[in-house]
């Protein structure tokens, strides 16, 4: 007996139906929005990673010498692939260039709730475009999706921010800071005790009484982030809230203001963030970590070898994701389900056979017999599986010309000519049709 490689799971069919139903929302509605979908190799060299994360990397992949002598990892994230994509053919796509993709990743860390070592995720990215009507589509993207499968504003928010607001409060200290550090410090101030986060802002250049500076700073208000640009007194600053604050008026415009809320305490761990970012939280906070976040990178395509690019775009994870719906109750139900088993009889897969095609053609899903079972394992199978009607094909009824339709929620059955089975023009044909 094998056990399962920890940090990996198994999907039975009615858990990987209910994914499948919240994965075609979120593709749909990125198609709605005129996103085209791509594929991407589960395999890059893993310098492509160290370039741009450094080598301490290294040890949240999984990476390998492959048998050509290559250094290779499995993919942690999409977005170094999309880039390296967009330089390869930059000249010839037109802008926007507007991609999404659905697939798993890889990463080497301990498992913990609503992360995993092997993740799925729904990446949807905009590239070419600086205007904040950007930011604010791939926002309205997330809310559409999000509401598509049945969740509310009362059961999500989007924490929206901005990394140059950070870096420039940063550079106004005086002191000699190390911004990213300092900006990774901030993502990680709600998941560490307030004695560590200072500590890691000291670490970052920051003296103990600048971080109790700084960390008030990140609490100013909406209304009030003017104080932030008299405070920096900086071009970077005022800029930054200018455009966070022309980001959030295009929300109100694309449908998804209402979802959105200012906080500086949102920072995103990774230093390739340029300008807005933002995460989607549980609003109820029952599911404890960030459920998905996403921001700009305008810095990325250049950095791959390309020309400058800028890029905005967001990745709702399939685990994180789903305990938020199902905190919600709105999780699709998992009992399997069918539309038709055809019940075989004696001596007739061969009409059997010709009915479930008949049934197929017409978009139906459709069982029958491939196990030689008797009519009550027959029955037995179609109830375990969800089936909605069954149609028995027997031999004594095909003398007569027929088959019989029970409903299987009644248990009502009726006889109907099987030259006139399936009736034509009815969408899901049911008990009712026959009697």
């Amino acid at each position: 007996m094998y056990d399962r490689i920890k940090g990996f799971r198994d999907f039975y069919p009615g858990e990987m139906g209910a994914r499948r139903e919240m994965f075609d929302m979120l593709e749909a509605t990125a198609r709605q929005y005129g996103f085209r979908e791509i594929g991407t190799p589960a395999l890059e060299r893993t310098q492509m990673y160290v370039d741009k994360s450094g080598e301490e990397i290294v040890e949240e992949l999984y990476s390998f010498e492959d048998q050509g002598g290559r250094d290779v990892a499995l993919t942690p994230e999409l977005t170094p692939t999309v880039a390296r994509m967009v330089v390869a053919k930059q000249q010839e796509l037109s802008k926007p260039i507007k991609w999404f993709s659905t697939r798993p990743f890889w990463r080497y860390e301990e498992p913990q709730q609503g992360r995993f070592r092997e993740f799925y995720q729904t990446n949807v990215d905009i590239f070419g475009s600086s205007d904040p009507a950007a930011d604010a589509e791939v926002l309205s993207y997330a809310a559409d999706a999000l509401t598509g499968l049945g969740l509310t504003g009362d059961d999500f928010e989007f924490r929206v921010s901005h990394r140059d607001i950070l870096g420039g409060l940063l550079e106004a200290f005086d002191a000699d800071v190390d911004t990213a550090a300092a900006i990774r410090a901030v993502d990680k101030s709600a998941k560490v005790e307030d004695e560590e986060y200072y500590g890691l802002l000291s670490d970052a250049g920051l003296s103990y009484s600048q971080a109790e500076e700084f960390d008030d700073l990140l609490d100013t208000p909406e209304e009030d982030l003017d104080e932030l640009v008299a405070f920096a007194g900086t071009e970077r600053v005022e800029e930054a809230v200018t455009n966070l604050q022309n980001v959030l008026e295009a929300t109100a415009d694309f449908g998804a203001r209402e979802y959105c809320d200012l906080s500086l305490r949102t920072a995103r761990g990774l230093d390739y963030y340029t300008g807005v970012v933002f995460e989607c939280f549980d609003a109820t906070g029952e599911v404890k970590r960030s459920v998905f976040g996403g921001g700009r990178y305008d810095d990325l395509i250049e950095s791959f070898g390309g020309q400058p690019t800028p890029a905005v775009g967001v990745a709702p994870g399939a685990a994180p994701l789903s305990l938020l719906c199902q905190r919600a109750g709105v999780w699709p139900d998992e009992e399997l389900a069918t539309d038709y088993y055809v019940l075989q009889v004696g001596d007739t897969r061969d009409v059997a056979a010709e009915v479930s095609r008949e049934l197929r053609a017409e978009g139906h899903v459709v069982e029958t017999d491939v196990s030689g079972r008797s009519f009550g394992a027959q029955l037995d199978y179609a109830d375990s599986i969800g089936a909605e009607t069954v149609v028995i094909v027997g031999e004594q009824d095909l003398a007569d010309g027929n088959v019989t339709v029970k409903d299987m929620d009644s248990g009502e059955q009726t006889q109907v000519p099987v030259d006139d089975f399936p009736p034509e023009d009815v969408a899901r044909p049911t008990y009712e049709d026959f009697e």
